[in-house]
């Protein structure tokens, strides 16, 4: 019996283990070996490469100094979700910087990226789409160092001296080593840059970097399947029956039981199956890049405005809301509140900011969809219901659930 209770408690240990190891790498895909949990993914690497491949076609590279799980998301065309406060120009810049890092010796200067990236940007192709980057504004070199803030958080480049604060007010510069390893492991897809050249247009070259290899035969067909779903399923806060075409949405409703238990267990995940969809449920929090509810201005504004449209879906009212009203909405809320929201919030046109922050949020939470200047609220946002509100300081609104 003692030998027993030690096999089940090394059992539970080891899957406790691989779980840890295998929530990290949904969170932290291109992991550096100083991570806490990169141990677990050495030590686990077999299991980690064997289950990736099997639920998700993901490929997961195991070295020395790093792990790289190419994750290929289900739909590449959604923009709600991405790094912290870019924007279209600050995209450009990071893949134009991730070119020029590719091509230099083993340093750099912040003031030399800079410069390279301002010869980049003279390509005929981004210039035709309307792209002009250049360092003379302090604009220009905050989307600058936003995107050397990004490489230095992937490990991709460390800093060695100097301050990127200082470069924005042109009072100094910074010198950072280039991790070439990490730089090779950002690329996630099947084939190079190269391989796709004449593939037509850019969105058809994106694509075709995103695509995965077709599926010969019906075996091949049912695994992509169930490759897609399952990518959807870990990736998205929520999967919606209305969004799958009709290949998707039979094989989904037959197997979305044993599916969600397979990844469930091995996540930790929670699934939870409604009459709209299927959620992943994380109770820990730990693979939620989102979160609802937070603290703050921009967080209560959300809540109040999820609490409103959850309303109307409550009501039956389940056609779409013109912008129009929701930024009325925000408005009276602005005022209402003005008591503990920040002082900016009075300012004329501040629910303009106010409601594109929340929905932004509520949008990257799959809550609504979002297009043609009208809101449409989806069913999960019915979960959200404001509780009591109680003041933690004179600027800021906690609102609990």
């Amino acid at each position: 019996m003692a030998e027993a209770a030690v096999i089940d408690a090394r059992t539970r240990e080891i899957d406790e283990q691989r779980q840890r190891a295998l929530r990290a790498l949904l969170a932290r895909p291109l992991m550096r070996a100083d991570d806490r949990v990169f141990g677990l993914v050495r030590a686990h690497a077999d299991y980690l490469r064997t289950w990736f491949a099997r639920e998700c076609g993901w490929v997961l590279r195991v070295e020395r100094g790093h792990a790289r799980l190419a994750k290929r998301a289900a739909d590449v065309n959604d923009a709600s979700r991405g790094a912290r406060e870019f924007n279209r120009n600050r995209y450009i810049l990071l893949c134009l910087a991730l070119a020029v890092l590719e091509r230099e010796d083993v340093q750099i200067t912040l003031a030399r990226l800079g410069e390279r990236l301002m010869v980049e940007a003279l390509d005929s192709q981004l210039v035709a789409s309307g792209f002009v980057f250049a360092l003379d504004r302090q604009t220009e070199r905050r989307d600058l160092v936003a995107v050397c803030r990004l490489l230095l958080e992937l490990g991709i480049i460390s800093r060695v001296a100097g301050d990127e604060q200082a470069y924005i007010n042109q009072s100094g510069d910074a010198l950072y080593d280039i991790h070439r390893p990490l730089l090779a492991a950002v690329l996630a897809g099947d084939r190079g840059p190269s391989a796709v050249a004449d593939a037509g247009t850019l969105d058809a070259r994106l694509a075709a970097l995103a695509a995965d290899n077709p599926a010969e035969g019906e075996d091949a067909r049912r695994t992509a399947l169930r490759h897609r779903l399952s990518r959807r399923l870990l990736d998205d806060p929520l999967l919606y029956l209305d969004e799958l075409d009709a290949d998707e949405r039979e094989y989904f409703l037959n197997q979305r039981g044993p599916m969600g238990r397979r990844l469930a267990e091995a996540t930790g995940l929670t699934a939870e199956h409604r009459a709209e969809g299927t959620a992943l449920v994380d109770a820990r929090g730990e693979l939620t890049d989102v979160a609802l509810p937070q603290q703050g201005t921009d967080a209560h504004a959300t809540l109040l405005l999820a609490e409103f449209l959850a309303a109307r879906l409550r009501a039956g009212q389940s056609g779409p809301v013109p912008e129009a009203e929701v930024l009325a909405f925000m408005r009276e809320a602005a005022r209402e509140h003005r008591k503990y929201w920040r002082k900016a919030a009075q300012e004329s046109g501040a629910e303009r900011i106010l409601a594109a922050a929340a929905l932004e949020r509520l949008e990257a939470l799959r809550l609504i969809r979002h297009a043609d200047q009208t809101i449409e609220p989806l069913p999960a946002i019915c979960r959200f219901r404001l509780g009591e509100a109680r003041v933690t300081n004179q600027t800021d609104l906690l609102s609990d659930l």
